[in-house]
C-alpha cells in the first residue's frame, strides 16, 4: 500500500495515465526505501560507455551481467538500470524481482567527435518485452547536437507514456557550448534540470553541482538575487528547486569511483539539499559485493533519515 508521501509525489504527475503512475509507484514501493519517496538506483551502463576493463577490472565479478542485478536486489535498491544487452541477459531469470530501467541510448569512449550525441540502442517495445518499469535516456545540453537529442527524446517519451512507462532522464551538460568546468557548474546543473523537466521526464538524473558559474548572465542573476551556492547542500537545493520547485523527482549521480568516506560525505550533503536520492554505479559495483551492499545500505539510511 502506498504511503502518504508516495501519494503526494504521484499527485505532482496529474497529467500522467495510470500506467505511468503505477510504475513510478512500483519503484517507490520497492527495496529498503519503500514508501519514503526516496531512491537509490544501481545503473550499470559503464561497460558500454567507458569499456569493460575500466568498468569491471576493479571487481572482475562485474563482467557477468547477473552480478549487477543480484547486487541491486540484495542491497534493496529501488531499481536497476542498464543497456539492452545486460537487461536481456537477466530479465527472464529475475523477472519481477526488481524494477528494471532500459537505457535506450548509449555512447562509447572510442569516438573523438567534438559534439556528444548518444546512439539509440533500444526501444520502448524492448522495454515492454523485457518487463521494464521505465525507460532511460541521456541528453547533453550544451552539445551542438542537442536539438536532435531533444526531438528523439520527445518521440520516445510520447511512445513510452502511451504504454504506461515513465522516463528517467540523464541530463548531462557537455559539448562545445561549455567549458569542462562548466559541465557541473551550479547554474548549468539547474538549467539542465529545468530542461529535463520541460521535456517531460518524470525522474531526472543530474551530476552533483560545483560552485563554478559558467554563464555570464546567470552569474549576474545569482549575485543580484543572492542565490545560495556556497555549499553542496545549497547547490543541490537550487537544482531541485529548478525542477518545478521540487515537484519533479531529482536524483544525483555518484560520479567517479572514490573512497567510502568521500562518497558518504557527498551523499549527506546531497540529501540535506532535498535530493530524492542517488543513482550510484561505479562506487557500488567496483567494490566487493559485501562492501558494496554495506555502502548502499548506509546511503539508503542517510536518505531515509534526511528531513
Amino acid at each position: 500500500m502506498s504511503t502518504a508521501r508516495v501519494r503526494e509525489i504521484l499527485s505532482w504527475y496529474s497529467s500522467e495515465n495510470p500506467g505511468v503512475k503505477a510504475n513510478l509507484a512500483r519503484m517507490m514501493n520497492t527495496g529498503r526505501l519503500a514508501g519514503t519517496g526516496k531512491f537509490v538506483i544501481l545503473p550499470v551502463d559503464q561497460g558500454f560507455e567507458h569499456g569493460p576493463s575500466r568498468s569491471f577490472g576493479p571487481n572482475p565479478a562485474g563482467y557477468d551481467p547477473r552480478y549487477h542485478v543480484e547486487l541491486a536486489i540484495e542491497a534493496g535498491c529501488n531499481a536497476y538500470a542498464a543497456p539492452l544487452g545486460f537487461i536481456e541477459h537477466i530479465a527472464s531469470d529475475y523477472a519481477g524481482e526488481i524494477p528494471l530501467i532500459l537505457k535506450l541510448n548509449n555512447s562509447d569512449s572510442l569516438s573523438k567527435g567534438l559534439e556528444p550525441c548518444s546512439a539509440i540502442t533500444g526501444s520502448v517495445e524492448d522495454a515492454l518485452r523485457l518487463g521494464c518499469a521505465a525507460i532511460g535516456f541521456t541528453i547533453y545540453p550544451g552539445s551542438g547536437a542537442r536539438n536532435e537529442q531533444y526531438e528523439a527524446l520527445r518521440e520516445l517519451i510520447l511512445e513510452a507514456k502511451a504504454v504506461g512507462l515513465p522516463t528517467v532522464l540523464w541530463a548531462y551538460p557537455r559539448g562545445a557550448g561549455l567549458s569542462k568546468e562548466g559541465e557541473t557548474a551550479v547554474d548549468v546543473a539547474g538549467y539542465a534540470a529545468q530542461i529535463a523537466a520541460q521535456l517531460g521526464a518524470q525522474i531526472i538524473k543530474i551530476k552533483p553541482p560545483t560552485a563554478h558559474l559558467e554563464g555570464a548572465e546567470a552569474k549576474k542573476a545569482f549575485e543580484k538575487y543572492a542565490i545560495p551556492m556556497a555549499t553542496l547542500t545549497e547547490r543541490v537545493a537550487h537544482v531541485v528547486q529548478s525542477a518545478f520547485n521540487g515537484r519533479r523527482i531529482v536524483i544525483f549521480s555518484g560520479g567517479e569511483a572514490k573512497g567510502t568516506e568521500a562518497v558518504l560525505k557527498e551523499v549527506v550533503e546531497i540529501a540535506a539539499g532535498g535530493a530524492f536520492g542517488s543513482i550510484m554505479g561505479r562506487n557500488a559495483f567496483q567494490r566487493p559485493k559485501a562492501e558494496a551492499i554495506q555502502l548502499l545500505h548506509t546511503v539508503m539510511d542517510i536518505y531515509k533519515n534526511a528531513k
